[in-house]
């Protein structure tokens, strides 16, 4: 009977895009680079991510209803059978799969077994931090205790069975043997995960022999569906009106950075290694960021600056956060077919009692967006761990554009008080909570990829921000009808561009992501009884007191009071990936002053105050 094995368009780019291993209806695949794609693309466009990313465009893979997994030339993003060395549940001969070997619509099939029994893959495979992907030498491993003279002798390298003991549970039952005449060399699987000696293949399975590199990186062997084999680069950014005029905050920043001291000695040396050094000494001084700096430079020489003398000039790029900030800060919200704002309030201006007073206080401009466009880009992926080496998605190196999807869907967008939040960041001990995890990420491995959300520096802002999005998006889930997964944060809270908001959309790549839920909650008065009571149950984690308590917890030791039982969403919700949390900061904590603290004392000292209050 023929398959009908699909992968939706959105899927492509996350989380099955190039790269990634993934099981479908008991068979394992593998999504291959984009230079087999094929021609029947679909544009993408996206002006201000290509700029941002260096590329000529997007494409995205045409929709199918049958994707190629082993229906050869099938339109749709293609895919190849992995692992290949697949086994038989009746026989436990294993056999290794070649496309020679595919029958299309038709899994493959035992060889040896009447009728045809289906063949499983194997569940272990090899890769390296160098981004390589690869089966295990199953035949190594058989031989591996046997003599070197032994396995000299042993000529046949895929008569192999892959047996099972019933004198034994987990791995240890498991094991690898080999058939051939006269060699009985076997050897389970209780300590299979790990390095082993083995040889990396230099090259992904999609890519061809004379693509392998001599890599020297160790092997490791894990699960084919781990955590580590794949990790996605994707790159994102909102569809919103262009513009030209820079925010007020902007033309203040520019105005430092030319009324700097070594401003005119940088313009003079803009081309040369010496730049570096002035560009950081105002940086520091004004914080102004490299984008800033890029532009201001070639509007005073009509030149980008270089890294060396005689390089190519580097191009310069947009900053995303910068502009989006601008688009939804703008005295008009600006309006096109896909992206449409209208500004709303609280609904709390004739609230005289608190906490309502309290929370009206705090909070700043709100906008509901009816209509959003979020365009995708899958750059590359890297294995073993996120800071690996990254693999490009087309992997040929021929190509200049990228896989991409768009997304269409609403969202909710909110600012803080800015005179509130700049009085609460001045807290003494705001500042040195914020500091020890600052020299946590300095530490981190992701400082870099971090780095480009926080800005200069990691402040209080953003982690209060980064927090507040994300209780506020677990609360939503109970009250708007989507998932948490179903939604998406975008964090604004660079200082030095006078940022203090966050942006709440929907991230489902179907139809769910335009059902209208979420601008319904934002609407007065449901989005101030949402905050009030995301901020009662974040005074409260069922993990207290060690969580609240906790000076270092989650990935890298990033998150303070922050846990899956209070404020961690799905990695496809967060931009930080789960990590730079607090929730002390958000509603207060032992040590350290919350943001909406006032909110929660005056919320419990209201209820409190009911409950005393005699019934008539």
């Amino acid at each position: 009977m023929s398959r009908t094995l699909r992968v939706r368009q959105s899927q492509t780019v996350l989380p099955f895009g190039v790269g990634a291993v993934f099981d479908i209806q008991g068979e394992s695949f593998v999504a291959t680079g984009i230079g087999d794609w094929p021609r029947a693309k679909q544009r993408v466009d996206a002006p201000r991510l290509a700029s941002r990313l260096g590329v000529t465009g997007f494409y995205a893979a045409p929709p199918t209803a049958n994707d190629r997994y082993d229906i050869p030339d099938a339109p749709g993003a293609p895919y190849i059978r992995f692992p290949s060395w697949l086994f038989c549940g009746a026989c436990r001969r294993m056999k290794r799969w070649r496309i020679a070997d595919e029958k299309p619509g038709q899994p493959p099939r035992c060889p040896s077994c009447s009728p045809g029994r289906t063949l499983a893959p194997m569940r272990f495979v090899q890769i390296c931090s160098a981004g390589h992907l690869g089966d295990v030498d199953w035949w190594f491993w058989a031989h591996s205790r046997s003599e070197a003279a032994e396995r000299r002798e042993c000529g046949e390298r895929e008569k192999l069975r892959f047996l099972v003991s019933e004198r034994a549970s987990g791995l240890e039952a498991l094991s690898v043997s080999c058939a051939a005449k006269a060699c009985d060399a076997s050897r389970d699987l209780l300590d299979i995960l790990g390095t082993h000696g083995m040889r990396c293949s230099g090259r992904n399975p999609w890519q061809r022999a004379n693509e392998a590199v001599e890599c020297t990186k160790p092997v490791q062997i894990v699960q084919r569906t781990a955590g580590n084999v794949y990790y996605p680069v994707v790159h994102s950014a909102l569809d919103i009106p262009e513009t030209e005029t820079p925010t007020h905050a902007d033309e203040e920043l520019a105005a430092r950075v030319r009324e700097h001291d070594l401003w005119v000695s940088l313009c003079k040396v803009a081309a040369t290694p010496r730049a570096d050094v002035f560009r950081s000494m105002i940086q520091d001084d004004t914080g102004a960021d490299d984008a800033l700096l890029d532009l201001l430079i070639a509007e005073e020489t009509g030149q980008t600056p270089v890294t060396a003398p005689g390089a190519a000039a580097t191009p310069v790029r947009p900053d995303l956060s910068r502009e989006e900030w601008a688009a939804f800060m703008a005295p008009v919200p600006p309006a096109t077919r896909d992206f449409a704002l209208r500004e709303t309030t609280l609904g709390l201006a004739q609230e005289t009692t608190q906490p309502w007073v309290g929370l009206r206080r705090r909070l700043g401009r709100i906008l509901l967006a009816d209509r959003l466009r979020e365009v995708r880009a899958l750059s590359g992926f890297t294995r073993v761990s996120p800071d690996a080496t990254a693999v490009p998605a087309d992997t040929t190196r021929r190509l200049k554009w990228l896989p991409a999807v768009e997304v269409f869907g609403e969202g909710i967008f909110l600012t803080l008080d800015n005179d509130a939040l700049r009085d609460w960041e001045a807290d003494r001990q705001v500042r040195r909570r914020v500091a020890g995890m600052r020299a946590d990420l300095d530490r981190a491995f992701q400082k870099d990829r971090l780095g480009a959300l926080t800005g200069t520096e990691l402040s209080p802002r953003f982690v209060l921000l980064h927090t507040l999005a994300h209780l506020l998006i677990r609360q939503l889930s109970f009250e708007s009808g989507y998932t948490t997964a179903s939604l998406r944060e975008r964090i604004y809270a660079r200082p030095e561009q006078d940022q203090y908001g966050i942006l709440v959309y929907t991230a489902a790549g179907d139809a769910e992501g335009t059902l209208g839920g979420l601008v319904r909650q934002g609407e007065p008065p449901r989005l101030a009884e949402t905050l009030l009571r995301m901020t009662e149950a974040a005074a409260w984690c069922s993990a207290d007191p060690l969580c609240a308590e906790h000076s270092g917890q989650g990935f890298g030791n990033l998150n303070r009071a922050a846990c899956h039982a209070c404020a961690l969403l799905p990695e496809t919700s967060c931009e930080a990936g789960n990590t730079l949390l607090d929730r002390a900061l958000v509603v207060g904590g032992e040590h350290v002053p919350g943001y909406f603290e006032p909110i929660v004392t005056a919320a419990r000292a209201a209820a409190a105050a009911a409950v005393e209050q005699p019934t008539s």
